[in-house]
């Protein structure tokens, strides 16, 4: 993978491999602990508390991998974009520290090292996985056609929960799918929050987004996105017999998203984006309380 531009004429040895940690955003772990909630929900869920170890090691090992070849991706598509963006505008293609050919390049080898994970899922989960690819690639490009770019990323992120039932039991079961929309419309919520934190640049560039749709009413929806998922959460909760101790789990996650209000009552750009940040201790409050309510049971 060779870089370039003039840009990337600088970048050579070491600092080469630091420009493509940056790419696969190695250093901003927020996006592969946003999509490994959800999964490890469905994991514990799917085993009732005790899944395969195996199997979790696979899994997280393909959030990290596929966490990174999308942020790949979603750079490669963003090429033209990123460069007119505060917050964006040091990434590595758009900076001409990669080439937009290694990117692909990039993406490719981490498709082909998550297909290696593989070897440990049974044939319907690999099926499963071309969707999740599917997915991945194709999320960044909706932001052209669409102000609810959203729902999709949260079918991307969430696709995890159906791979994680099929995986671990063979089958998809209800309670599955809505997981599934408990993890979309949670996905609603934090990336309009994100998404407020660039409604000024997404504006000028023409760009489309929930919090573009959404305008004067995006927090009132981020809220509403919370709430949704908080009840379909407790739907899960009621479907499994998990009981007060995951509700409590539910109870600590709604205060996180009602700090989170708080957090975008001025729309800063900077506290949008921390109240984006902030919904990493949702999804955990949430595995936490799933945890803690299967060790119950077993005492």
């Amino acid at each position: 993978m060779a870089a370039g531009g003039e840009g990337a004429s600088r970048v050579g040895g070491w600092a080469r491999w630091g420009v493509y940690m940056r790419l696969m955003r190695l250093h901003r772990p927020i996006g592969s602990l946003l999509l490994l909630w959800p999964t490890l929900w469905a994991l514990w869920l799917a085993g009732r508390g005790h899944p395969d170890p195996v199997l979790v090691a696979v899994f997280v090992a393909g959030v990290f991998i596929m966490r990174s070849a999308g942020c790949v991706i979603n750079d490669y598509a963003d090429r033209d974009f990123d460069g007119h963006v505060w917050r964006t505008r040091e990434r590595p293609i758009a900076s001409q520290e990669v080439s937009p050919r290694a990117a692909l390049v990039l993406f490719a080898g981490l498709c082909g090292l998550a297909a290696m994970l593989a070897f440990w899922l049974n044939t319907f989960t690999i099926e499963l996985s071309v969707v999740a690819v599917a997915l991945a690639a194709s999320y960044p490009f909706l932001k052209r056609f669409t102000h609810l770019p959203q729902v999709y990323l949260g079918l991307a992120f969430g696709w995890g929960i159906p791979m994680a039932f099929a995986a671990q039991t063979g089958h998809i079961p209800p309670m599955a799918w809505v997981l599934l929309a408990a993890n979309v419309a949670w996905t609603v919520a934090y990336d309009t929050a994100y998404a407020m934190a660039d409604r000024d640049d997404d504006l000028k560039i023409g760009v489309k987004s929930s919090a573009i749709l959404f305008g004067r009413w995006d927090r009132a929806m981020v809220a509403l996105s919370h709430a949704v998922a908080l009840g379909l959460l407790y739907v899960v909760g009621v479907m499994a017999h998990l009981g007060p101790v995951y509700d409590g789990g539910l109870t600590v996650a709604m205060g996180f998203a009602l700090y989170e209000q708080g957090l975008l009552r001025d729309r800063k750009p900077v506290d949008c984006f921390r109240a984006f940040l902030n919904n990493n201790w949702f999804g955990g409050s949430v595995f936490v309380g799933l945890v803690a309510a299967y060790l119950g049971r077993s005492l």
